[in-house]
């Protein structure tokens, strides 16, 4: 019997208006209310007064040793008082405004009372009367609204249990969870609703966070297989010889990591599938250069290739580097932006949809109407979280179904890459070109400044480059942090004499930005005082110095990436954080980024720390909603509920069995219930 098609009206004492209550708190059904888990426990074990600590909440057992007393005071408000004798102790017992519980103390009666010691007073401010007989020593508690109450869902729970426990069906099969040693569902139901010990609440959660990753995780791949089924993707049989050749004569050598990531693109494109891949991979790991040999691989298939960056700076420079190595081969690049001359655009575009041009550089216009492709074989979403789900959509429409490669230089943690890009590939360049140079980053209060604009002196005394970044763009009489034209007049005051001064922000016209950072990438410029609109894909290989004010207002991975746009060349290169944090959390992020140039641990952190919502600045990047596992504290059971679903799905004989039969029913029903982004 499959229990989330029993009504709750099955139960008694539920009717209509009970049945509302629970549906507010999402519970519709029979198995909704019996997997409505408690989010924590109160200890109900009784404690000696000597083990007791100051403000501690605890369970005494004793005698009443008086009447109790009610006592009125202002609007409404009343406390009760009453002696109960604890181990030889007379101790005061206060409840407020429960004036009712006024009858279960009877002077010589055992009772027994939960509530917050005051170690000073020696006294006890209760907060429920616990039934002495009871066996349990762990209180369950239960997250709830003002349409219903702990005691009503409680009994309801234990109601529900006594009826269907024997028919909860066990969705996780036999034979994994003899593997990890799993409580089957009717046991995790019982173990984390009434546990009579700790132990045995641990060991249901165990098992109730694998059931809930696996279910979750099966969602996914039945998504990647749906997809893969409806999306018969191009199989571009590209030029084996041709990629080699190129490879070998590029001015450098491919890490390791970057020939493992080529070889697992190149092996999706030439499949019959589609390629759905997520590559990511540290500031400077070298992605674009993948993504090129991608491209060029597609070309050699006899396709267009196409790339989309956040930002026509970004855009510009990718033009530009692949352009350069792609022109000796006799490949056709053009550039595609939305500040072009209707001409420009015009004869543009026309080449690209008679397929005179290979390869298609550009900002959102490459989705625009009007914008034809001959024959897309690939699209290369860079920066790919800069697109919202409409504009990645539309490009893929662009084609016939072509191969998506989407890249980040965001860290992704790997609890993110597991759930928000679960229905992907996901390929990870996790090492450094050979011969690049560690940050040394250093992080100083505001009041030792005048360091800074030593150091600062004299690194551009070498020849030298430097960014100066703030978070705001002009004085803010709300908000006390340095701003960019304030900090500009100073760095014109103490080096304009000598060195020029440059300012870029976001308000300027995007014509005046490209000119600025044309300046500054051309050595025009040596001190380039900006906001954060530089944070993604500037590259200037002369900067060697990043110097960040009121660096604690921003999020780990966001100072990495302004970190990462010095290091790019021979030079050593220094990131300096001016920051006077104000609490915990900000100091840690301090002493964090001091200590690491890693950016998946920086990820990792800046996930515990902020939360996934912030991490990449939209909803859709925030992890769904568990009701059991915390997928940051729970990462271990997150992956290897990933990894036996995916082998789950590889098995097709095993997943049409009888053994899997139970599991199949839930998978849609559970996956729509917690893929609640879009």
């Amino acid at each position: 019997m499959d229990l989330r098609k029993i009504s709750l009206a099955t139960l008694p004492g539920v009717g209509p208006k009970r049945l509302e209550s629970l549906k507010s708190l999402g519970i519709e059904n029979v198995y909704d209310l019996l997997f409505y888990f408690p989010f924590r426990y109160e200890d109900m074990e009784a404690k000696s007064l000597n083990d007791a600590t100051d403000q501690e909440k605890i369970l005494l057992k004793g005698v009443v040793a008086s009447d109790p007393v009610v006592f009125r005071f202002g609007y409404k408000k009343n406390r009760l008082n009453v002696r109960i004798l604890v181990e030889n102790e007379s101790v005061m017992v206060t409840f407020f405004n429960q004036p009712w519980l006024k009858d279960k103390f009877e002077t010589g009666s055992e009772v027994a009372i939960y509530g917050k010691w005051n170690e000073n007073r020696r006294s006890l401010t209760g907060i429920k009367v616990i039934d002495v007989n009871s066996d349990d020593s762990i209180d369950s508690v239960y997250s709830v609204n003002k349409n219903i109450h702990q005691k009503t869902l409680i009994n309801l729970i234990k109601l529900a249990f006594e009826k269907y426990h024997q028919q909860i069906e066990t969705v996780i099969p036999d034979f994994l969870r003899e593997k990890y040693k799993l409580l089957n569902d009717e046991q995790i139901v019982e173990g984390i609703h009434f546990p009579k010990t700790a132990d045995q609440s641990d060991e249901a959660r165990r098992s109730a966070k694998f059931r809930e990753f696996f279910l979750f995780q099966c969602g996914l791949q039945s998504i990647k297989l749906e997809d893969s089924q409806k999306n018969i993707g191009i199989n571009e049989e590209y030029d084996q010889e041709f990629i080699n050749k190129f490879v070998n004569e590029l001015p450098f050598q491919l890490t390791k990591a970057q020939n493992r990531v080529v070889k697992e693109i190149l092996d999706d494109m030439s499949s019959k599938h589609h390629m759905n891949r997520l590559l990511q991979g540290d500031v400077g790991s070298g992605k674009t250069i993948v993504s090129v040999i991608a491209m060029l691989a597609s070309v050699t298939a006899g396709y267009q290739a196409a790339i989309m960056a956040p930002t026509e700076i970004l855009a510009q420079q990718h033009f530009d580097k692949i352009s350069k190595l792609l022109s000796p081969l006799k490949i056709r690049t053009a550039l595609l932006t939305g500040s072009q001359t209707k001409k420009e655009h015009d004869f543009i575009t026309q080449d690209i949809a008679n397929g005179k041009t290979n390869v298609i550089v550009g900002t959102h216009a490459l989705i625009q109407a009007g914008v034809d492709y001959k024959d897309l074989g690939l699209i290369v979403i860079d920066e790919q979280h800069r697109f919202g789900v409409n504009q990645r959509k539309a490009m893929r429409q662009k084609g016939n179904n072509p191969d998506v490669l989407a890249m980040t230089a965001t860290p992704i943690p790997r609890t993110l890459a597991i759930t928000t890009y679960g229905d992907m590939d996901v390929s990870r360049i996790d090492q450094l070109p050979a011969g690049r140079k560690k940050i040394e980053t250093y992080w100083i209060r505001s009041q030792k400044i005048q360091q800074m604009y030593q150091f600062v002196a004299k690194e551009l005394s070498t020849g030298a480059q430097v960014y100066v970044v703030t978070p705001l763009i002009s004085e803010s009489e709300k908000i006390d942090l340095k701003n960019a034209e304030l900090i500009y007049d100073k760095f014109t005051e103490l080096f304009g004499q000598k060195y020029k001064i440059g300012l870029l922000h976001g308000q300027m016209p995007n014509d005046q930005k490209e000119s600025v950072m044309n300046d500054f990438s051309n050595k025009e410029i040596d001190v380039l005082v900006s906001t954060t609109v530089i944070e993604v894909g500037v590259d200037v290989p002369n900067a060697s110095v990043m110097v960040i004010y009121d660096a604690n207002r921003f999020g780990l991975s966001q100072l990495h990436q302004l970190r990462g746009r010095v290091g790019r060349g021979e030079k050593q290169s220094y990131c300096i954080l001016i920051a006077d944090p104000k609490n915990e959390a900000a100091l840690e992020r301090m002493k964090i980024l001091t200590s690491t140039n890693d950016g998946f641990v920086l990820a990792e952190e800046d996930l515990k720390m902020r939360g996934a919502g912030d991490l990449l600045g939209n909803r859709q990047s925030g992890l769904p909603e568990f009701k059991v596992g915390n997928p940051i504290n729970d990462i271990n059971i997150l992956e290897v509920a990933q990894e036996e679903a995916k082998n789950l799905f590889e098995d097709k004989k095993l997943m049409n069995s009888s053994k899997t039969e139970v599991l199949r029913s839930f998978i849609k029903d559970e996956f729509d219930q917690l893929n609640n982004f879009d």
